[in-house]
């Protein structure tokens, strides 16, 4: 994850904290929503196609073609880039939801189509054909999520506000917005974030020390998307999960409806994902 990364050798002063924070949690959900279940907490990273975790993740011998299977046996979630680049027909995306466990999740990236080269103009065959594909998850599915280009501001929301008012309420979606003016609490904004908070969509939360507006803890929907930037092994990855564990310890001792939490977790080249995962599971088992 480029967005927000900071270059450890000339910036690492700013992850040098004693303590951390996360701001305000505002809950801003419309609709009454009761949850007498806990929250199911996952973790997981972006690729199952990730050769340095032969011999760890993977057996050393076994073939690529199993690597799928592997991971969901060790992981809970996968934010699922794949279909950002190409829109996956329902017999493959059921190939894919076969090798994984019952209780896995996929979290299907937008395709960028729809969202960075039409920018939701003329996107009805494609959303069409990206709805069939991802349904084919079934009980597989998660959170779909639904990521702005980087130069994408407010004043350019009509087209995305006509999207989202159509899309079904019935797949759990949640948009990542980048541009630094969704996050300034301006009229064009706010009236998107109304919206999402009307029609029960997420909006994706990014840890990454290098754009601390992006960690807005603005829930407009019960359930949490969190893309986690880590420093590959620094010290402050700890003590931000810590601080994440911590809030979920508090939303759940305050009976706070949250269908799900997952942490989708970012590092270089994901070598240092299975610790990093590993870390924040072995926080939560504590709490739960």
């Amino acid at each position: 994850m480029k967005f927000g990364k900071i270059d450890v050798n000339l910036e690492g002063e700013k992850l040098d904290k004693d303590h951390w924070e996360l701001p305000e949690v505002k809950i801003e959900w419309a609709e009454r929503c009761d949850s007498s279940d806990k929250t199911l907490i996952r973790t997981g990273g972006t690729s199952w196609r990730i050769k340095s975790w032969r011999g760890g993740v993977y057996p050393i011998k076994d073939p690529m073609r199993t690597w799928a299977n592997h991971y969901g046996k060790r992981f809970g979630n996968i934010e699922f880039n794949a279909t950002h680049y190409r829109i996956y027909s329902p017999e493959k995306m059921a190939e894919w939801a076969s090798e994984m466990p019952a209780d896995f999740v996929f979290c299907p990236k937008f395709p960028a189509i729809i969202t960075h080269y039409r920018r939701f103009n003329n996107c009805e065959g494609p959303t069409d054909d990206f709805i069939k594909g991802i349904l084919a998850l079934g009980d597989k599915l998660g959170p779909v999520f639904l990521q702005l280009p980087p130069h994408y501001a407010p004043k350019h929301s009509e087209k995305l506000i006509k999207y989202l008012k159509n899309w079904p309420k019935e797949i759990k979606m949640a948009v990542e917005f980048r541009h630094p003016d969704w996050f300034k609490g301006g009229e064009e904004a706010e009236i998107v974030w109304k919206l999402l908070s009307q029609k029960g969509i997420g909006a994706v939360i990014s840890d990454t020390v290098g754009r601390p507006d992006a960690l807005h803890m603005r829930l407009t929907a019960p359930f949490l998307l969190v893309r986690f930037g880590g420093y590959d092994g620094h010290e402050s990855d700890e003590k931000r999960l810590i601080v994440w564990c911590t809030l979920m310890k508090k939303l759940m001792a305050a009976g706070t409806p949250l269908y799900s939490f997952d942490l989708l977790v970012h590092t270089t080249d994901s070598k240092f994902t299975p610790g990093t995962c590993s870390k924040f599971e072995a926080m939560i088992k504590k709490i739960s």
